[in-house]
């Protein structure tokens, strides 16, 4: 089936239901994400011929790249704004712009194991037995929410962790009602901590008594001619209609939404054109990358029934090879991955947890030294190939002619997502190393510093972004190290971070890794 008869067919299917869709290339990458209140209009408009004069260039080079799509469907709008939201930040599609900074929708925070628990406005959601509402699309109908609530329930809104008789000198809330004053004892902590629990029901959407109350102040409001309030009270309505409404929080990609249109048919595609005796179920997939043979690092992906299976991801730092040398790398990589597979087979007597098949992101020459290491550990039988870039020719060991596949099959773009994951996972590594020495290379202008003690100072802390944040008291603790040494340490730190960030910045350091 062409790629225009595969579209053809999915848009006669797509329903008119709310959802995202994700815009694909020939090689299965996302290039672009979407969301939409009538999934079958919204996607069929891409690709009707009488729109395309009004396109601008950007539109018309993001439909000419379309080779495929997937949708998941939603129960509302501002689910699928949500779901849109968390997939750009998943997949970072080049045609998107929006959702890039990161930027988090708002939650409602309260922790009732505090003195006196508060409800607060927050956007990072941590693990601190604190209860979390929302996400909530709606910004000013969340904030409007959180006061009919605090009102409703006289609850506290000064700022005050725990809050006395100081603060409460300069507090109206108390004078005007709106706060039962727990902070002085008008009630005990106990009778305050109910009001609160009351107020968690209503934000988990057990609002109806409240939202009745609301609008028969709202009809009084307006028999009394007091349309100002009338017109309050029903933005009010309206704001607890959105923002407690029921809504799933994406905090992961759903497992439904598929990264291939039909894994398991690639799956078993690919199977029958390498002639494999059954579907390959596992696939691993491995990758060397290095700059002029420093940092070396290689990857393991995993694939399991066409899908990433990211439990199963490894990643290698070369020791054994000093030289750029893609060929020994790859066979260090595949000894110490395959000699430990084997020794935890035999020793554990449970089924065999080796892949069906392996795929190597290059040539000829990285598929013989991987197939020999393999012969030489009595693991000949596994199939393995390799997939070169330029061309996306398909090498088996011992054999100098390549297998060409048509493009549009589902069987190669399976191999171009495992190819192309294997070298993204193995160039994030070699990024980390080579941020990691350049950080520490910090620490060699620091004087009276050798290698011993610089080696000290990071098998304690890990890293300098760790060492930044310690005190003075846990570098003294360091051997060869003292308190004025690490005094002065802690001050070359600070001037450095300072000197290296620009005023009109935030120092956000990147990560680390490990």
């Amino acid at each position: 089936m062409s790629t225009s008869e595969l579209i053809r067919t999915k848009l006669g299917k797509l329903p008119h239901k709310p959802g995202i869709y994700l815009m694909k290339d020939r090689f299965g990458t996302v290039i672009y994400v979407g969301k939409a209140r009538d999934l079958r209009r919204r996607v069929s408009q891409y690709f009707h011929p009488s729109r395309r004069h009004a396109w601008d260039l950007k539109l018309q080079a993001l439909v000419e790249a379309i080779s495929d799509f997937d949708i998941h469907q939603v129960n509302s709008e501002p689910e699928a704004l949500l779901l849109e939201g968390k997939l750009i930040k998943e997949f970072k599609p080049r045609y998107n712009v929006s959702f890039k900074d990161d930027k988090r929708f708002l939650l409602i925070k309260v922790n009732l194991n505090d003195p006196i628990p508060n409800f607060v406005i927050t956007r990072l959601k941590k693990e601190d037995q604190a209860r979390y509402f929302g996400p909530f699309v709606d910004s000013v109908a969340a904030r409007r929410t959180l006061d009919i609530a605090k009102k409703q329930f006289s609850l506290r809104s000064c700022r005050a962790f725990t809050p006395n008789k100081n603060d409460y000198k300069h507090c109206m809330y108390r004078h005007l009602k709106f706060c039962t004053a727990p902070c002085i004892g008008n009630v005990t902590t106990e009778e305050y901590k109910l009001q609160v629990k009351a107020a968690c029901e209503f934000m988990d959407g057990q609002i109806e008594s409240i939202r009745e109350q609301l609008k028969h102040e709202m009809e009084l409001a307006s028999n009394g001619l007091n349309f100002e309030k009338a017109a309050q009270l029903r933005d009010a309505i309206a704001s607890l209609e959105v923002s407690t409404q029921k809504q799933r929080n994406f905090d992961r990609v759903p497992y439904s939404l598929p990264l291939a249109i039909h894994p398991e048919e690639d799956m078993e595609q690919l199977g029958r054109i390498l002639g494999l005796p059954a579907p390959p179920l596992r696939i691993e997939g491995y990758d060397i990358s290095n700059i002029s043979g420093s940092f070396s690092v290689g990857s393991l992906v995993s694939f399991y029934r066409g899908k990433p299976d990211p439990s199963g991801y490894r990643r290698f730092r070369i020791k054994g090879v000093t030289q750029q040398d893609d060929f020994a790398c790859m066979a260090e990589v595949i000894e110490r991955r395959y000699t430990r597979l084997k020794r935890e087979s035999s020793s554990e007597k449970q089924e065999s947890s080796f892949p069906q098949l392996i795929v190597i992101d290059g040539g000829l020459g990285q598929v013989n030294a991987a197939y020999g290491v393999l012969k030489q550990l009595g693991l000949g039988e596994i199939p393995i190939i390799g997939l070169a870039k330029k061309l996306e020719e398909i090498y088996r060991p011992g054999e100098s002619s390549p297998l060409v596949l048509d493009h549009s099959l589902g069987a190669l773009k399976l191999l171009q997502r495992i190819r192309d994951e294997s070298h993204r996972f193995a160039n994030n590594y070699n990024a980390q190393l080579r941020l990691r020495k350049i950080q520490e290379s910090i620490l060699d202008e620091f004087p009276g510093i050798g290698e011993h003690r610089k080696a000290d100072l990071l098998k304690r802390f890990g890293s300098v972004h760790r060492l930044r944040r310690a005190t003075v008291g846990e570098i003294a603790e360091v051997p060869r190290f003292g308190t004025q040494l690490a005094i002065k340490l802690v001050d070359f730190l600070k001037a450095r971070s300072e000197a290296d960030t620009p005023k009109t910045e935030e120092n956000n350091d990147p990560p680390v890794g490990n």
